[in-house]
């Protein structure tokens, strides 16, 4: 079983071969933060335009890389959703036209399913079941994750993801974008103490998510303080703090809620230092085991996609599903609830 992924779901172009026995072939990936850089998010139309440039170059890249052609290939994966649907549809489009002319299945992957199954391409991967921790820049969720396809969501944010807090704090510092990682790295020249930002939720029970109160606390610091560079140093510190205390804290509370025992964290924020260091010391208090993927496979990327795709395929076999004998419906949703994947190829 060998599929190739193609990952178009926000402003990365990836794409990815992966084996079932000889695992990851081959990664090829093209970000466009330069892009959109300019604008200090991105631009939705302009991810889009520049996919359908990138496409094809990296798909013969990355065949090339894990020596395969059509002949060797058993089917395509694609990221289907969620994320914008412009970006979707160019990926959706590529993908089941390519499945379509070499006569492969076309396997569509929910994008979150790919982020939490991206610790399976480590050589120390996580068995099934084990509780997830995934935080992005659109998603903050705990998931109760019993086998492939079988997802409970525990808990997740109520507004804005940890990542998008943490872009929009950094915008507010006067940070380029992307925020998040700039960010984490002026926390580290702050002092702790100075800034005692709230830590939402964490007074009531339950497993939901608030970010977006910490972003005003951080602007009124800022206010408070203008043109101080120790202040936004600080600030940042302070901020990153009561974003990884609440991760943390919550994540703790769902692993003595599950008995689960082991720990899975994906996602661009998964990438942090400081919430990697907070959570082995969670995950030690719990007797948990922690499982990370490799800093380039927390982001957005095409072996995740290729991974799962193949997985899902394992699970019907190699005969196409119905939908795939010669359809080319692309089936891409901007809004696909995790939960609605269940147990489905």
């Amino acid at each position: 079983m060998r599929v190739i992924g193609i990952e178009t779901s926000c402003d990365e172009t990836a794409v990815a071969v992966y084996d079932r026995d000889g695992g990851l072939l081959s990664h090829r990936l093209h970000s466009q933060i330069a892009l959109h850089q300019a604008y200090g998010g991105v631009v939705p139309e302009l991810a889009s335009r520049d996919h359908i440039q990138r496409l094809l170059p990296l798909v013969r890249a990355a065949l090339a890389d894990a020596n395969s052609g059509p002949a060797t290939i058993d089917g395509v994966a694609y990221t289907a959703g969620p994320g914008l649907i412009g970006a979707l549809l160019v990926g959706a489009g590529f993908a089941r036209s390519l499945a379509y002319a070499w006569g492969k299945p076309a396997v569509r992957v929910h994008h979150l399913e790919g982020h939490l199954l991206a610790p399976l391409l480590e050589r120390r991967a996580p068995a099934f079941p084990f509780l997830a921790l995934l935080v992005s820049g659109g998603h903050t969720q705990l998931v109760d994750v019993a086998d492939l396809g079988r997802y409970r969501i525990l808990g997740e944010t109520l507004d804005d993801a940890a990542g998008e807090a943490f872009d929009k704090t950094a915008k507010l510092l006067g940070l380029p974008y992307p925020g998040g990682a700039a960010l984490a790295r002026l926390a580290e020249s702050g002092q702790s103490g100075r800034y005692a930002f709230p830590r939402p939720m964490l007074g009531r029970p339950g497993l939901e998510f608030s970010f977006s109160g910490l972003k005003t606390a951080a602007l009124v610091a800022l206010r408070a303080s203008p043109g101080d560079a120790a202040a936004r140093a600080d600030v940042a510190r302070g901020f990153q703090e009561a974003v990884v205390e609440t991760l943390a804290e919550k994540t703790r509370r769902a692993l003595t809620l599950t008995g689960r025992r082991r720990l899975v964290v994906a996602g661009g924020v998964g990438a942090n230092r400081s919430l990697r260091e907070r959570l082995a010391e969670v995950a030690a208090q719990c007797a948990a085991e922690l499982y990370f993927p490799r800093t380039e496979f927390c982001t957005d990327n095409g072996a995740m996609i290729a991974l799962a795709g193949c997985l899902r395929l394992m699970m019907r076999g190699f005969e196409p599903a119905p939908a795939d004998a010669g359809g080319l419906e692309l089936g891409a949703r901007a809004n696909w609830p995790l939960e609605d994947n269940v147990q489905q190829g």
